[in-house]
């Protein structure tokens, strides 16, 4: 091992030589990582692999180090074009030394690729502000794309698995507890592996579902800013080929890794809209239900590898600057974790026909929650057939006010439980609302009112549709100018509670609009509280 090493550093100490390149070389730069050296030359980039066995990785064998550049060049070339060239033999001969050109016996291996400008690097972009929403809209729609054309299989299969995912995350966790105390909190760190434990306990069905609909693939494994590019296209570089099970997963776990770390950057807005063209390309909604746990998955890993650097650093200002770092990626993990940990209060609220239950129940569908509706618990009240009046029947007010009274008490049922849940009414008088926002503040909940809106003649056209079928709603076109009459407009609640969402259009749209606009809202309730 030790005579590797020094081996590998005197090659790299050759290639520090402009001599040493077949090429013309405008400088020479170095760039290390804890696994691997790269060196800068102008128009071309060389990338080796250090002799090293990290347990997850073992690059000791110079023949390893071969057939892990050669993987490296063949999966890298399937999001990026023109970028990975080959792999080059440095051969070692006695009259010239170290040489990429000549016979002779290989001394190392490297990935020849194009060298990229830092300037069109995502992460740079972004800081300097040269990034516009369409480029975040085509990054959503090219990783939707990849993710389609992914490989899979029943052995990648395995790796979405909640038992291989239960393994992952004790894995880091083991591996992180020798800097329990030392570089990070320890009350927080045992407050993330507790929950985490629990989330992956309490929802076998949300990983089984991801696996019946086919969203474990050979994806990237290590998607960030630093790793894309927008130069001839979108250029997507350096994805995980050392180990399979990095790699292969849930697609959902690979835009967790992104979105993480442009929130880490500041960007979360931008994260959100990449997203947002990825569900709507690949038809993904549910992403929604495992993002923040794959996201603290993702900040926990990160802080593994930079305690993993730690250890490699000498100066006290390196590593004072590393502590910095993993604590910001362990208060990351800790907002993803309350973020999936905390229970939300939904409310579908809006005029009849508006679409609030037919989104309310997909929401339902989507993020395994239970769905309480004013109109079930009237039919159960009052089974009877014939329409009403407006205000008469089970619309008196008192009548109205006892359905909300036992909505809330079943959503406080689900609540203590840690349970998120939705409220599906017209909740037109605000004092019923605010009784709502008491449940919350009571249950320490997040909370989320979604007004359904569309234009008078859609909402007539769906209440016609009503007379023709039986319906859990008797509302009808005749009771529709009382009720807009009695709707008190909703304009007690800040932007982080209330998303407005129109249903005139595509049912798609409005529903993938809703997960993300909530998701952005719970993220700002989650950030005021810590």
């Amino acid at each position: 091992m030790i005579d590797s090493m020094q081996r590998f550093k005197t090659v790299c100490e050759a290639m520090t030589d402009s001599e040493f390149y077949p090429h013309q070389v405008s400088e020479i730069k170095r760039r290390d990582t804890h696994i691997s050296v790269v060196f800068l030359t102008g128009e071309w980039a060389y990338k080796l692999k250090k002799p090293l066995n990290l347990g997850f990785l073992d690059f000791r064998e110079i023949d390893d180090r071969r057939k892990y550049c050669e993987l490296e060049v063949l999966l890298n070339r399937r999001l990026s074009q023109g970028i990975y060239q080959n792999t080059v033999k440095i051969v070692e001969n006695k009259q010239k030394g170290f040489s990429m050109t000549g016979d002779g016996k290989a001394a190392e291996y490297a990935v020849k690729m194009r060298q990229l400008s830092d300037e069109v690097r995502l992460a740079n972009m972004l800081r300097n502000n040269h990034i516009t929403r369409s480029d975040m809209e085509r990054l959503g729609e090219k990783l939707a794309f990849f993710y389609k054309k992914s490989d899979r299989s029943p052995q990648i299969d395995q790796y979405g698995r909640r038992d291989m995912i239960i393994f992952n995350s004790e894995e880091n966790f083991s591996q992180l507890a020798p800097y329990v105390g030392v570089l990070f909190d320890r009350d927080r760190w045992k407050f993330i592996c507790e929950v985490n434990r629990s989330f992956l306990y309490h929802h076998h069905a949300l990983f089984e579902r991801r696996l019946e609909k086919g969203k474990i693939l050979d994806g990237h494994g290590d998607l960030r800013t630093d790793h894309i590019y927008f130069v001839g296209g979108i250029q997507i570089i350096d994805c995980i080929e050392f180990n399979d099970r990095f790699r292969y997963g849930d697609a959902v776990a690979d835009l967790a890794f992104l979105h993480m770390d442009m929130e880490q950057l500041g960007y979360p807005q931008e994260s959100q809209i990449i997203l947002n063209a990825y569900v709507d390309c690949a038809h993904d909604p549910d992403i929604y239900a495992l993002i923040d746990f794959y996201a603290a998955y993702r900040a926990i890993v990160r802080m593994k590898v930079t305690c993993i650097r730690y250890d490699e650093l000498k100066t006290r200002e390196e590593k004072k600057a590393l502590i910095n770092e993993i604590n910001s990626l362990l208060n990351q993990a800790y907002r993803y974790t309350l973020l999936f940990s905390r229970p939300t209060l939904w409310v579908f609220n809006g005029l009849p026909a508006s679409g609030k239950s037919s989104l309310a129940q997909r929401l339902a569908d989507t993020l395994f929650m239970a769905v309480y509706s004013s109109d079930s618990i009237r039919k159960e009240k009052d089974s009877r057939q014939e329409l009403v009046p407006y205000g008469e029947g089970s619309y008196t007010e008192k009548g109205r006010h006892r359905i909300y009274t036992k909505m809330l008490a079943q959503a406080q049922e689900k609540l203590k439980k840690g349970r998120s849940v939705i409220l599906d009414a017209t909740y037109s008088r605000r004092v019923w609302r605010e009784e709502v926002v008491q449940l919350a503040s009571d249950m320490d909940s997040n909370l989320i009112f979604v007004e359904c809106e569309c234009k008078p003649e859609t909402i007539r056209s769906r209440l016609k549709e009503r007379e023709k079928f039986s319906r859990l709603s008797d509302a009808r076109i005749q009771h529709l100018p009382d009720i807009i009459k009695h709707f008190e407009p909703i304009t007690e609640f800040g932007p982080h509670t209330h998303i407005k969402v129109n249903t005139d259009a595509s049912i798609d749209k409005a529903f993938h609009r809703i997960l993300s606009e909530a998701y952005l809202c719970k993220s700002a309730q989650i950030k005021n509280r810590i």
